[in-house]
């Protein structure tokens, strides 16, 4: 009697342990199920205050719900994607031999170089975005970092080229942007009716017919040094003149805030610098406009597969088109039958690199103001867009009433977390 009665208990005692965890379980589940609820509704841009390379979360829409298998995937893309980025750097004193055996061991893990099935989509994608509406002015941007690395200051980009354009159009090629979590990026201006999205590139097809396609066969075979300098942004500084080509329109880099439309502008390219009787000397290649199969672009990507040269920084980018315009301004002729023109620094870069700091400063004095007030003035008459030069500037702090500060908050859309806490 003793003996069933005490098993009898203990079935009872192991029926009710397993009836209450499985009630601890659904109300952990339930509550957690509100709070992912609530905090995805009253979510806002930006995660976090002290960084600027921080995620952003839609203002306007729920986390995308995932499966938990299809939530490991992206987990383990974005982790390959910042290994990618960090990793396929060569090491540094290597000779051209070491460095370029370190690039063919290195070659499949370039995920950049790869064709897949939705890079292979990119020029139907593009067409069909493009086909469907009615862009006035036509942007592209280029993103190759991780997706988690597109923060506050690049959707800034974003929101004031749309301020100045609400019909226009951007395609950003990015292969990292071109994810769930880059469509949860971009949702807060797809869901008011702006014409942005995210393409996986394929560089075969973009480099297909034009002055680079040998090079770029050669460098997918492991035969081409890819030199010290990362070679996604080598890269980059290629893509940008081969979307124009193919495509047409207006290239843009992620940091930039846009303070007036493009529409009339065409056929342009930026000072970086001028001397002291007002001719050039620089070029950047920051932000380019061109009509499609412009014949200076074909210059460019000319110069490209000739000089290549991926140890020196800038040597295939603002030191390129530099050059070859040099060159062409020589021959005034040519200059002339290519139809271009090459515009003042107030233009894009109205600050250098060297002073950008002073631009996201904010001193309390009445003489500080006042130099404020007036650079204000001149940038709204003559400055489509500032440069904010991302590599000196990103880790700078954007002071409250800086010119910086009231640039994004004179053309922004959603004017979220401009001033970090």
């Amino acid at each position: 009697m003793f003996d069933y009665y005490r098993k009898n208990r203990t079935r009872k005692i192991h029926l009710f342990s397993v009836l209450s965890f499985a009630l601890i379980i659904f109300i952990v589940a339930f509550s957690g199920n509100l709070i992912s609820k609530f905090s995805s509704s009253h979510s806002i841009v930006f995660v976090s205050k002290s960084s600027s390379q921080q995620p952003l979360k839609s203002t306007f829409v729920q986390k995308p719900n995932f499966s938990k298998k299809k939530e490991a995937h992206i987990i383990k893309e974005e982790v390959q994607d910042v290994d990618d980025h960090v990793n396929l750097v060569p090491p540094f004193n290597l000779t051209v031999e070491q460095r370029i055996c370190w690039f063919k061991k290195k070659l499949p893990e370039f995920s950049i170089l790869k064709s897949s099935r939705l890079s292979r989509q990119f020029n139907s994608r593009v067409n069909k975005f493009l086909n469907s509406r009615n862009c006035i002015v036509k942007f592209f941007m280029t993103w190759i970092s991780p997706a988690n690395t597109f923060g506050r200051r690049e959707f800034f980009a974003l929101e004031t080229l749309f301020k100045s354009h609400r019909k226009g159009c951007l395609i950003i090629l990015s292969r990292t942007l071109d994810t769930p979590r880059g469509v949860t990026i971009l949702n807060p201006l797809t869901e008011l009716g702006y014409n942005v999205v995210s393409v996986t590139p394929e560089l075969s097809f973009l480099f297909n017919r034009t002055p680079v396609e040998t090079w770029y066969t050669d460098l997918k075979k492991g035969n081409k040094d890819p030199g010290e300098i990362p070679l996604a942004q080598n890269l980059s500084n290629l893509i940008r003149l081969a979307v124009l080509y193919k495509y047409g329109g207006v290239y843009l880099d992620t940091d930039f805030i846009i303070l007036k439309d493009f529409s009339s502008l065409r056929n342009s390219i930026g000072a970086q610098s001028v001397s002291a009787n007002g001719n050039w000397t620089r070029l950047n290649n920051a932000v380019l406009i061109f009509d499609r199969k412009h014949p200076l672009l074909y210059k460019f990507m000319e110069e490209f597969a000739l000089s290549f040269d991926g140890n020196k920084w800038g040597q295939n980018g603002p030191y390129l088109v530099s050059r070859v315009v040099e060159r062409l301004t020589m021959m005034s002729t040519e200059k002339y039958q290519l139809n271009f023109t090459v515009l003042p620094p107030i233009s894009f870069y109205p600050v250098d690199w060297v002073r950008v700091s002073g631009f996201f400063m904010k001193l309390n004095t009445r003489t500080h103001s006042r130099w404020i007030d007036a650079k204000l003035s001149q940038l709204s008459g003559e400055t489509y867009g500032v440069h904010l030069w991302n590599k000196r500037s990103s880790k700078i702090k954007i002071e409250k009433g800086s010119i910086i500060g009231r640039l994004i908050s004179d053309h922004c859309l959603f004017c979220k977390d401009i001033y970090p806490s």
